[in-house]
């Protein structure tokens, strides 16, 4: 097993969690929608269970994580609330957070995919793929909202 790819995937299941709690922080005060309001706080307790369950294997593993950066978040911040300010209509949100989900699905699957079955921790690989199927359905979900 190798310790250093297992840690990556931690680090990058990690890093999809903190992004993806961040970015509903910041879309759900531009949300007057109460049903995308709901779906909202429905996925960011979704993502903070599983960014406590990636953060307690770290812990057990003795693995450091690394939030995402200030600068990250203030660009994030400001790239959600103009895009807000000139439409922030359900269908729009929701193609956001399709935007967004797609980009946590596209480097999780690339991040597991650069890593072969003997190189994984279980665990990590466990939750990598819980993670996955979290925002797949999340997709699914926002793209019904966008109809």
């Amino acid at each position: 097993m190798d310790i250093k790819k297992s840690e990556e995937v931690l680090a990058e299941v990690h890093r999809n969690c903190q992004l993806a709690l961040q970015s509903i922080s910041d879309i759900l005060p531009e949300t007057e929608d109460e049903e995308l309001k709901e779906e909202l706080l429905r996925e960011h307790e979704e993502y903070e269970r599983l960014c406590g369950k990636a953060a307690t294997i770290a812990k057990d593993k003795n693995i450091e994580l690394k939030n995402p950066g200030p600068i990250k978040k203030a660009m994030m911040w400001s790239s959600i609330k103009m895009s807000t300010m000139t439409d922030d209509s359900r269908a729009h949100i929701a193609d956001m957070m399709v935007r967004g989900t797609v980009m946590g699905i596209t480097s999780l699957k690339t991040t597991l995919g650069e890593m072969s079955d003997d190189e994984a921790d279980e665990e990590i690989k466990a939750l990598a793929k819980e993670v996955l199927w979290s925002e797949e359905q999340f997709e699914k979900k926002w793209k019904a909202l966008i109809a």
